[in-house]
């Protein structure tokens, strides 16, 4: 790259071993206040394409790649009020509004408070002087507060009896750290943030549908909930502000066009608590369609890779509610279709029924592929050892998985064993 004429990082290196790494890590972070641009790490990368396509990937991280954080920079401002945010599924959480101060190279403003309980464990007030750093160096977050610098007007913060958007009333269950509005229906923040989640790139992917254009449509009564985006016209969309025909008729082909989806998406498009992108995948392979997922009781979803007691019971609680079932067949009628899931050959799935755990490195193929090749054959893979393993496959500098596996008495495979199981060539 640098031959072709790219520009490279000086400071880039080749380091071997852990403790070359981190004098790496520490010798950068020597420099890094007299760099001229912001930094907030380093990475450590496998230098080579053959081991990388060993090691694969967990979900959307590479194994084969690390960012190594530098600590957080902290700076200190003054918390002048705390407002209270309704998000999609009603949670109320409380934003602290700060005396604007340069964090790491960003005007900070902003932080959120996360629940009653942080509050309470910061013992934190309105007006109080606050050290604050951007997790990650991204999300600004309030780490303490300076009490000696406590002015005596400082004010305690109270939590809202009201929903701050649409006045209902709030509760907070016994198991739960966060305030929820009791209006899911009717509450203007709900809606606003359901729809923009709705339309967001991995759900049903409504090109120009920002979050600004989502909140006016709500605000001059076009839109109230997600099937009312199938229904807006081009008079409508032009009346609006700063909205020019072009760019109305570009956004009434987007909605046309995310009539064609998959059933994953549109599961994870309708916004059930705690039901994200995987779990709704999970949920589309093991019911094929969505009649049958409406219809499955809290046991059935158990019995869905990853859908636990808890999500299995939001799961349930959102396709018992009647104006859920009313809001999903208006958009089907509104012409929502995905291409049908055909279900797996049985006849092929001679594994159909049992769970496995992969522990320890595998060398012949990486975990990932190990457990793509056992889910064709019908077996549920498992992060964890419990009484329902059918068995744990385990390579080199196998742990606590083995050891466990070995106490309840589950069989053992050593990776050799798994090959042929697969009726791949040792």
């Amino acid at each position: 790259l640098s031959a072709w004429g790219f520009r490279i990082n000086p400071l880039l290196s080749i380091s071997q071993g852990v403790e070359e790494c981190e004098g790496y890590y520490q010798d950068i972070l020597k420099k890094r206040e007299s760099l001229p641009y912001e930094i907030d790490g380093v990475v450590y990368k496998v230098d080579s394409y053959k081991l990388q396509n060993r090691l694969g990937f967990v979900s959307r991280a590479p194994r084969w790649a690390i960012a190594y954080k530098f600590p957080a920079q902290e700076e200190m401002t003054t918390l002048l009020s705390v407002d209270f945010q309704v998000g999609r599924t009603g949670a109320i959480t409380p934003v602290a509004r700060l005396a604007p101060v340069n964090v790491g190279g960003v005007v900070v403003s902003n932080a959120t408070l996360h629940n009653l309980d942080e509050i309470a464990r910061l013992d934190i007030r309105e007006k109080d002087t606050v050290i604050i750093y951007r997790a990650g160096d991204v999300i600004p977050k309030v780490v303490s507060v300076v009490k000696d610098r406590r002015p005596k007007d400082a004010k305690l913060i109270q939590a809202p009896t009201k929903c701050p958007a649409c006045g209902a009333k709030v509760e907070r269950l016994e198991s739960e750290a966060v305030l929820r509005c009791t209006a899911p229906t009717t509450c203007g923040a709900q809606q606003k943030e359901s729809i923009k989640h709705y339309a967001s790139r991995k759900a049903m992917d409504i090109d120009g549908l920002g979050d600004k254009l989502v909140e006016q449509l709500v605000d001059e009564g076009l839109l109230v909930n997600v099937a009312d985006l199938y229904h807006l016209n081009l008079q409508q969309l032009v009346e609006l502000e700063r909205m020019a025909e072009k760019s109305a008729q570009n956004l009434l082909d987007a909605i046309e066009k995310s009539k064609q989806t998959t059933l994953q998406r549109f599961i994870y498009a309708l916004g059930i608590r705690e039901v994200g992108e995987a779990t709704a995948l999970s949920l589309a392979k093991h019911f094929l369609t969505l009649d049958a997922l409406m219809c499955a009781d809290q046991e059935s979803l158990e019995q869905v890779e990853d859908v636990g007691p808890k999500v299995a019971t939001f799961i349930w609680d959102y396709f018992s509610n009647k104006q859920t079932k009313q809001l999903i067949q208006l958009l089907l009628d509104s012409g929502i279709t995905w291409p049908a899931i055909k279900a797996p050959d049985t006849s092929e799935q001679k594994l159909a029924g049992q769970t496995f755990v992969l522990t320890g490195t595998l060398s012949k193929m990486s975990r990932a592929e190990a457990k793509e090749h056992l889910q064709k054959l019908g077996a549920k893979v498992a992060g964890s050892v419990s009484a329902k393993t059918s068995c744990v496959v385990a390579g080199e500098a196998a742990g606590s998985k083995l050891t466990k596996a070995e106490e309840l008495g589950i069989q053992v495979m050593t990776e050799d064993e798994l090959m042929n199981l697969l009726g791949l060539a040792v």
